[in-house]
């Protein structure tokens, strides 16, 4: 049996850093307290966040933190402490979400954090740190290793799918059953996908979710189209096709009105990259017809003048979405954490910007972007505990589970409604995720389709490195320094000069 070994005395006070900074660094998105190194300093928010002591108040099976690791520690890795128990659960995570997930759980279920005490271990990924010491953990075993750890979207194949799934417990082998649980909660198709390992076993499931939308403006859908209702621009745009045909109509038909459908090729991409089959089919490489569309798309968007050939994570492109760039955008692509934690953040307000003007449908083809999803250490001792903190965040979809918590923003002051991967709880709200920033409309009724259109049967462990190369091909080619069968071929020759399968 573990024993609790830290010291449960003083306040941690942690720094948040907006899910914005760390989804620009690594494509995934991640409530407002990301522990992660910011991409562009414009776009950070910081806030302190004191966590309560013991006292006549606070009873001792509420969470108290441990303290800030000493100078000589690494600067990069927090620990805090949630409960008094002296069975030690592991926790492994790069985001202090999930610490505060488990404090909320406590708060409703204080016998369990009297037997259990959850010693969590936050470090930031900048480098892969995060990574490179949770596989050293993994590997090396014994009781420091981690009981539960995280991984999101842009690494967690590697978790479920490649060398480090050997570490992954299967849900059933924690004594869940998991697929009648999948089913009840509605949980999406591509979470699953993305959590299944090579054998077919569950191994890992989010609790928030990333299926994408188009974001758009609806002023301008009005003046261009004549509606800017979502069930109308879905139909006029393509969406649900699965292909980019009436979107590019709808492009030119914006382009004589003076306005652009996107601000740049990259937001297209965003979409493209996750759609289709996996890059490697038995061994070899495939390019499939989804992603290879692209290069015509970006090709037409530029050559066309239908964006602002503006990229992502720039100045510009913030500018676009608060109206003030070359030419009015249109369209954004992203979930609901896109909307809430960047674009919010950067689109102005509603008298210099474009708070309150944007709306939410179906895009032509559907994609995912970010996730945080959840395992255990097939070799831990406290099979109980872990499982039911698993179950808690990934599978319970009552109002006291730990997506209802996260979707409707009721963890702590600084959180809002976020996507998540049970349709069940998306839908519990009654029309009560509505953000400032798309006005009256009830995103979620949108963004439950949106995880149902995603697919994840096209990830694998090669995505980052592969989708690289062809995006650099396909600039290569939308700018005119290549012919598109000489971008194919320099995308072919990265990926056999660098890489290796």
């Amino acid at each position: 049996m573990k024993k609790a070994s830290r010291t449960v005395s003083l306040v941690l006070t942690l720094a948040m850093i907006m899910s914005v900074c760390a989804c620009m660094k690594h494509t995934s998105g991640n409530g407002p307290e990301y522990i992660d190194e910011p991409s562009k300093p414009e776009a950070i928010a910081t806030s302190e966040i004191t966590l309560p002591t013991e006292t006549e108040e606070t009873p001792p099976t509420e969470t108290t933190p441990d303290p800030v690791p000493d100078a000589d520690q690494d600067a990069d890795v927090q620990y805090m402490t949630i409960g008094t128990g002296n069975m030690v659960i592991n926790l492994w995570t790069y985001t202090v979400d999930v610490p505060k997930l488990i404090m909320k759980f406590g708060e409703s279920n204080p016998t369990f954090m009297e037997k259990y005490t959850v010693e969590c271990t936050i470090i930031s990924n900048g480098g892969d740190a995060y990574q490179n010491k949770l596989d050293a953990a993994l590997a090396a075993g014994g009781s420091d290793a981690p009981d539960i750890y995280v991984a999101e979207e842009a690494f967690v194949y590697k978790y479920t799918q490649g060398d480090m799934s050997k570490y992954a417990a299967s849900y059933s082998e924690l004594g869940l059953d998991v697929q009648k649980e999948i089913a009840n909660s509605e949980i999406a198709s591509y979470v699953v996908d993305i959590g299944t390992n090579p054998d077919g076993d569950v191994v890992g499931l989010a609790y928030q979710a990333g299926g994408g939308a188009m974001i758009y403006r609806a002023s301008i859908a009005k003046e261009v189209f004549g509606t800017d209702d979502p069930a109308k621009i879905e139909s006029i745009i393509g969406g649900g096709s699965g292909n980019w045909a009436k979107f590019l109509e709808a492009a030119e038909q914006l382009r004589a009105k003076g306005y652009v459908a996107v601000s740049g090729s990259d937001d297209i991409w965003q979409v493209c990259q996750k759609c289709g089959q996996p890059w490697i089919v038995n061994s070899q490489l495939y390019i499939d017809p989804a992603r290879e569309g692209y290069l015509d798309v970006a090709k037409t968007l530029k050559d066309d003048g239908l964006s602002n050939d503006h990229y992502s994570w720039t100045e510009d492109w913030f500018n676009d979405m608060k109206g003030a760039g070359d030419k009015e955008v249109f369209a954004f692509f992203g979930p609901a954490w896109f909307l809430n934690y960047t674009m919010s953040m950067q689109c102005g307000d509603n008298v210099k910007g474009t708070m309150g003007d944007w709306r939410v449908c179906l895009p032509p083809v559907g994609f995912y972007w970010g996730g945080t999803w959840v395992m255990a250490n097939k070799n831990t001792d406290m099979t109980e505990g872990v499982a039911t903190l698993i179950h808690w965040l990934t599978l319970d979809c009552t109002e006291t589970g730990g997506q209802y918590m996260w979707a409707y923003g009721l963890l702590s002051s600084g959180y809002t409604c976020d996507g998540v991967a049970s349709g069940k709880v998306m839908m519990m709200g009654k029309g009560a995720a509505k953000t400032e920033i798309c006005g009256d409309q009830d995103v979620y009724a949108v963004f439950r389709r949106c995880n149902d259109l995603a697919s994840g049967k096209g990830a694998s462990p090669y995505d980052a490195a592969i989708n690289r190369y062809f995006h650099d091909a396909a600039d290569q080619y939308a700018n005119g320094e290549l012919s598109r069968d000489d971008a194919l071929e320099r995308f072919k020759t990265n990926l056999t000069d660098n890489l290796t399968f």
